[in-house]
């Protein structure tokens, strides 16, 4: 796609977003142990070498025993008693057969031995330490867990791709897997613009407004798996602006917030062209958010975001953190989605799509969804108070009470709640 230019109109989210993908590489891979490897995506498939369980073992502590001496049409009216022949903890291997008449007392995890095909429970039997009064006819394999029960060799157990949980790590261990190859996490610079901000450690001054917008973003970053640093502010002269940038071009994503719009001291447009900057797109038909540049520089991928802080996290949940899921080795990069009963009146102009800070809640079985309140692009609370975004489309001119909307979750923490208490629960975005 040609680089449009501020006069030639408004990119659709849905555009950008392909663009923005379609630019994105997926970073390499790395080796880590399977604690540091949590949250990570697997970057191999994972088969299995050897059964788990690697032979058929004892689900409950009992007697290990032939089911033909024990093997009764109705209950028992008269106990069997059988000879207690050796002791089978977990961690031993039997070493005697079960034969005609006889038992093996065992541990649960213990390998069943060569002639039992059974387990007694050893709360159904009464018991000395040389035989076994049997009260309780049990049906054949009984309370035995069968060898490669969980998985087989040759099993491919864990796809390349697969977000690595605790049910992970777990596993691995079991396979005896110390180590696994991971997508590697991308480094993404941060870089604030403006005259009028001043960093967090500078005197306070009245004339100042503090550069939060970083500090957002940084941990929007981390949020979705990367490694943020910061660059700072960068003054509104073109010199300063091109210096800082090139600080951050060692990085796998330039950030880049404010100085993005029409106004006199906004040199971005500018910088990047002098950088060799590959441009795709400088507006986005979407409020908050219209100013908004995506392109190259030098091979690397360069968001220039609105200066206003919930335009900038905003934009950064659209276009930016969809390209950080996608060089992580992710599958999916949308947020979990689902359908709501809109609670308010709310109109727009059918010219650009609206993301509207909302509060998701469910109530008598129907997900239900509010604004945050006043949804002015300089109001930070809005995003403070919010767990979701509303997603009203370009064509929408009006909502009312009772109407369905789209609603974006904004952490998985809330979708996998939302999912439990959802028939269908929620879907990816599909644009992403």
């Amino acid at each position: 796609m040609k680089a449009k230019d501020a006069m030639q109109g408004l990119t659709p989210l849905e555009e950008a977003q392909k663009t923005v993908l379609d630019a994105t590489p997926i970073l390499g891979l790395e080796k880590l142990s399977i604690l540091d490897a949590l949250g990570r995506v697997l970057g191999e498939d994972i088969v299995v070498e050897r059964d788990n369980p690697p032979w058929d073992n004892s689900a409950m502590d009992g007697f290990a025993v032939r089911w033909e001496d024990i093997r009764q049409e109705q209950p028992i009216q008269k106990p069997v008693t059988l000879t207690v022949i050796e002791d089978v903890p977990a961690g031993k291997m039997p070493t005697k057969t079960v034969g005609p008449g006889q038992a093996i007392r065992i541990m649960t995890g213990a390998p069943i031995p060569k002639g039992a095909d059974t387990v007694l429970k050893v709360e159904d039997t009464e018991h000395t330490p040389d035989s076994v009064r049997v009260f309780k006819a049990e049906p054949r394999g009984s309370n035995i867990r069968p060898q490669g029960e969980d998985v087989k060799k040759g099993e491919r157990i864990i796809a390349k791709g697969t977000t690595i949980r605790p049910g992970e790590t777990g596993m691995l261990a079991i396979l005896a897997k110390s180590f696994v190859f991971v997508y590697q996490r991308p480094r993404v610079a941060i870089l604030s613009t403006g005259d009028e901000l001043a960093d967090l450690d500078e005197r306070f001054s009245e004339e100042k407004i503090i550069n939060s917008n970083s500090y957002g973003i940084a941990a929007a970053v981390q949020e979705a798996g990367g490694i943020p640093f910061l660059l700072g502010i960068a003054r509104d002269n073109p010199s300063a602006l091109k210096e800082k940038i090139s600080h951050g071009l060692t990085a796998d994503i330039l950030v880049l917030s404010g100085g993005v719009s029409m106004g006199d001291y906004d040199f971005t447009k500018a910088v990047f062209r002098d950088l060799g900057a590959e441009m795709n797109f400088w507006k986005l038909a979407i409020r908050p958010g219209q100013p908004l540049a995506f392109g190259k520089i030098q091979g690397k991928l360069a968001f220039g975001l609105p200066g206003n802080p919930v335009s900038s996290m905003v934009t950064f949940e659209q276009l930016v953190r969809p390209a950080m899921l996608k060089m992580t080795g992710h599958r999916s990069y949308g947020r979990p989605v689902v359908q709501a009963e809109f609670q308010e009146k709310f109109s727009k102009r059918t010219d650009r799509r609206h993301f509207l800070r909302g509060v998701l809640t469910r109530e008598d079985g129907t997900f239900k969804v509010r604004t945050t309140g006043d949804q002015g692009s300089g109001i930070l609370t809005s995003m403070v108070k919010a767990n979701c975004l509303i997603d009203v489309p370009v064509e929408v001119e009006r909502l009312n009470p009772g109407d369905t909307v789209s609603v974006q979750l904004l952490s998985d923490a809330a979708w996998a709640g939302y999912a439990k208490q959802s028939h269908t629960g929620p879907h990816r975005l599909s644009c992403c």
